[in-house]
């Protein structure tokens, strides 16, 4: 698989992301349903901690990837919602710094949003990797 920055301009490169990815070349495409801080036996954890939520929704995506043999680094879009933007931003560098160590920079959305579908959850990862 070959991929390829889109980057009119530069700020979102700053900012861990990349405006577009042309990817070519690939053979599998996964879409991820959106991921949240919920237990293996579907509790949600965490209750008003949104770094905790933020790791837990982390992981349980990476566990989705990784049933289907790929990783982090084969994601090219995500999309974060979250019911605080505001309190999402001071611990986005986990997100952050996790795909940054993996070696990618998706397209990325993220959107405030009233609730999500479990009260209590407070942020929801939902991705689309290629291999």
């Amino acid at each position: 698989m070959q991929r390829t920055a889109v980057n009119p301009w530069q700020w979102s490169v700053d900012m861990g992301y990349n405006q577009g990815e042309l990817v070519s070349g690939h053979t599998r495409t996964l879409y991820c349903s959106g991921q949240t801080a919920m237990s293996e036996d579907g509790q949600p954890q965490h209750a008003g901690d949104m770094a905790a939520q933020l790791a837990l929704t982390l992981d349980n995506l990476e566990a989705v990837l990784g049933a289907a043999d790929m990783s982090l680094a084969n994601l090219v879009r995500l999309n974060v919602y979250t019911t605080d933007v505001d309190l999402l931003f001071p611990h986005y560098g986990v997100l952050a710094s996790r795909l940054a160590a993996a070696g990618v920079a998706p397209a990325t959305t993220m959107l405030g949003v009233t609730r999500l579908a479990i009260p209590g959850l407070m942020v929801e990862l939902e991705g689309t990797a290629v291999a």
